[in-house]
């Protein structure tokens, strides 16, 4: 069943889901909170959010072909988000290798391989962060990934959960193309 709502409103999630129990992989949406409440019925929802969605935000501050096109009116090009793009790249190629591997060699290769690149990744992060005013352009893309690092490092204890959720986006994308007209 696919259910797709016209507005953002929280209240759709929490309708389109009400019996489900399990794993929702998206964005940090608030609109989901409530599902991953402690009280909820028949039991809370474990959030898994998708590294696409914290790479985008790094991206968009370090993308060098924009700069180029836009020229003098684009914003500078962040060292911090190129570098953070180049860290998270590294976890997309390791995914790439064990695509269609079984969840325990997936589980097994992530702890032996992604694990030490996520616990780099996140140090350097907080390194980063703790040294740059709270206004610069690229705390707010460390500040989302900082403050939902436990759901960001899911993957790494589920050989069943992506990185992403973009297969699921992919999926939906005709319904949104369709919501424009």
């Amino acid at each position: 069943m696919t259910c797709y709502s016209r507005d953002r409103s929280g209240t759709h999630p929490q309708e389109h889901l009400a019996g489900f129990t399990g794993l929702l992989q998206a964005d940090a949406y608030a609109g989901y909170d409530r599902l991953y409440d402690d009280t909820r019925k028949p039991a809370p929802v474990t959030d898994v959010l998708c590294w696409a969605h914290a790479r985008r935000k790094f991206f968009e501050l370090a993308d060098i072909a924009t700069k180029a096109r836009r020229g003098a009116k684009a914003p500078e090009i962040s060292p911090v988000a190129l570098e953070a793009v180049k860290r998270i790249d590294v976890l997309f190629d390791l995914e790439r290798t064990i695509n269609g591997s079984t969840i325990d060699e997936r589980l097994a290769i992530r702890q032996a391989k992604a694990k030490p690149l996520v616990d780099e990744l996140e140090h350097w992060m907080r390194n980063q962060r703790a040294a740059m005013s709270r206004h610069a352009t690229v705390a707010k893309a460390l500040d989302y990934m900082l403050t939902n690092w436990e759901r960001f490092a899911r993957f790494l204890t589920d050989g069943c959960l992506c990185l992403t959720n973009n297969a699921a986006e992919r999926a939906l994308r005709g319904v949104a193309l369709r919501r424009r007209v």
